[in-house]
């Protein structure tokens, strides 16, 4: 008998211990959360073998939960928690019990929020953002190149393959950065992309948790925001809303088959952005555009999934907060449910009611682009809580503008009428302004690799409204051979790699064009920092005339007047015509020679030339 009693009470120790066994915690996100947030509630996504068969109990002062939701996929559970106001910080356990048995416990923490997190400051039209690839900047710790775990190792021969850069690199480069003027960088993604090739890009993502390990680490990525702050510049976010990777880690186990638009199936994107807001289309050319995927490596994910909406809201929010970003750049923004993309928005803004987010809508038609500016007024009554767009119309214009011949309908009359436009806008002043970006050929490349033409550019996009944006590179007329392939535009900044025979942070190599086009960006970058007419100044601009095209920027306090010339000869403007502005004997400071001018009846302005004059 009590051999039988001890026989029976081994078969209960293992049979509990394989019923332990059987459920484990692979992923729990967000990993951590904050105190004090606007927003009480937190929804926690918990992934495990059999987690469903479990429920979850805090027991923690401040922190009630509100709710545990299961989906079709066992291995899934929604955790919904309410944080009080008065809650501490600290750490609890999340208890999983199957009856009345704890079977499994997981350690959470709730941390203090930064003080004056909520207001913080953003970019704003005073800064200027440089764009940066960071795989093809520099390369600051060769230790992280290749990465176990990681499919793709490092190449630096291949175009399309991983080149080594970091954010070691960055932190190396921010004293350039801050020497040369800028004041915000824009990185494309650094969240894990474990994709077997071409994932230098970082934008089909496969943890949108982790930066990827080739990069450096999260701890690294802070420490990248808290040096680049330190030396006056802010740290804007890469986000990807519309789509993950083939190979996520829930791609491999999909919490419900309406996570994945097309139930996980392959269906092209037809990328026919206007379907969103034109009032003929067809439901059926709306879900081809929307739930369409934008390659067959980039599954669109369906944010009208409520737990899919809230992870990727709350995903935000904790880097925002993790990492103290300044602000975001949105990728491919149309592209997402557009009820999802507005609630996304005001949830952002409402818990950061001073932050600047600039979405991506690649349209010439600024009736597209301002329908998602904050303010606007659409008449089909979406609200949107955009603060910003990237004004792909100006960019446009301004190529045509000065490749294309004097005309009634081209050349500078097509920058004219495309700024003209701008009573679209509820808020021009704060698109993103670009002679370039990461998608594009060069601007060198794009005006022929004419250097005079170039710096009219530059300094349009430096002294136009809004908040303007340089590329890694243009300022040292980066080309991109065999014309607008990504893998040859996105190319190595010279000097970021030991050995390199060019180096841009140092001149050694540089072609005399080269070192002048870097010199008068770093002029005109380090002028505009602190000049408030040009980061808050109204604007004016006259009609252009005979290839020349005028505005000015001006306050109370002064007035900035702007003067492109593409003649090939000297032209003679009437400084009458202008008489709202300046007149004749009026000094100003030539800002690109430094040299003190006065102006006469008539302003004679040399050929192919920009000229940037401040007055009192």
């Amino acid at each position: 008998m009590k051999r039988l009693i001890l026989s029976f009470v081994s078969m209960l120790i293992i049979g509990t211990s394989g019923f332990a066994a059987k459920y484990k915690v692979d992923h729990l996100e967000p990993m951590f959360w904050w105190t004090g947030m606007k927003s009480p509630k937190l929804e926690l996504l918990v992934h495990g073998e059999n987690i469903s068969d479990l429920r979850p109990t805090i027991n923690y002062p401040g922190v009630t939960l509100e709710s545990v939701s299961s989906v079709e996929n066992p291995n899934y559970l929604f955790i919904n928690l309410i944080i009080a106001k008065e809650t501490k910080a600290g750490s609890f356990d999340i208890q999983f019990k199957h009856g009345k048995k704890t079977i499994l416990t997981y350690r959470y923490e709730l941390k203090s929020r930064r003080k004056g997190s909520a207001l913080r400051e953003s970019y704003t039209s005073k800064d200027v953002m440089y764009l940066i690839t960071p795989d093809r900047f520099v390369n600051g710790d060769p230790s992280n190149d290749n990465v176990k775990g990681l499919t793709e190792k490092s190449d630096r021969a291949n175009k399309d393959g991983r080149h080594g850069g970091d954010i070691q690199g960055i932190i190396n480069s921010l004293d350039y950065l801050a020497d040369m003027g800028f004041t915000s960088i824009w990185v494309n993604p650094m969240l894990e992309d474990n994709e077997p090739s071409v994932t230098y890009h970082g934008y089909a993502i496969t943890d949108f948790y982790h930066i990827d390990k080739r990069y450096g680490s999260n701890e690294d990525y802070v420490r990248l925001s808290k040096e680049a702050k330190s030396r006056g510049i802010g740290l804007i976010m890469d986000v990807v809303l519309n789509h993950c990777a083939s190979e996520h880690w829930w791609m491999k186990d999909l919490p419900s088959k309406d996570w994945i638009n097309f139930k996980g199936k392959f269906s092209q994107c037809s990328h026919v952005r206007t379907t969103v807001e034109d009032r003929y289309a067809s439901k059926e050319d709306k879900k081809q555009f929307s739930d369409g995927w934008f390659v067959e490596s980039m599954p669109d994910m369906n944010q009208r999934n409520p737990f899919l909406a809230t992870y990727l809201t709350q995903n935000v929010i904790w880097w925002i907060e993790y990492a103290d970003l300044e602000g975001l750049r949105i990728d491919t923004y149309p592209y997402s449910d557009k009820t999802f993309l507005s609630k996304w928005s005001k949830r952002i803004t409402d818990e950061y009611p001073n932050i600047n987010i600039v979405g991506e809508e690649w349209s010439t038609n600024p009736a597209i682009v301002s329908y998602w500016q904050r303010g606007k007024n659409n008449t089909d009554g979406y609200v949107s809580s955009m603060p910003s767009m990237m004004d792909f119309p100006l960019n446009t214009a301004l190529i045509n503008g000065l490749k294309k011949k004097e005309n009634w309908d081209s050349g500078f009359i097509n920058l004219y009428e495309t700024l003209a436009n701008d009573f679209q806008y509820p808020n021009p002043g704060n698109l993103v302004i670009f002679p370039d970006n990461h998608d594009m050929a060069r601007i060198y490349d794009q005006l022929d690799r004419d250097f005079n033409l170039y710096k009219m550019a530059i300094a349009y996009v430096l002294t136009m409204r809004g908040v303007p944006q340089i590329y890694y590179g243009t300022e040292i007329l980066a080309k991109s051979e065999h014309g607008g392939d990504h893998g040859y535009l996105r190319i190595d900044f010279p000097g970021g790699w030991e050995g390199d025979a060019k180096n841009a942070f140092t001149g050694k190599g540089l072609s005399k064009d080269e070192a002048a086009a870097q010199k008068f960006m770093k002029t005109l970058l380090n002028w505009r920092k602190n000049n408030s007419i040009i980061a808050n100044g109204k604007l004016m601009h006259y009609a252009p005339q005979n290839g020349t095209y005028v505005y000015f920027r001006y306050t109370k306090k002064g007035k900035v007047m702007v003067i492109m010339n593409k003649n090939s000869d000297v032209s003679s403007l009437d400084t009458s015509r202008f008489h709202e502005m300046i007149q004749p004997g009026d000094s100003a400071n030539d800002i690109l020679t430094g040299e003190t001018v006065t102006f006469e009846d008539k302003i004679q302005i040399p050929s192919r030339s920009v000229k940037i004059y401040e007055l009192d």
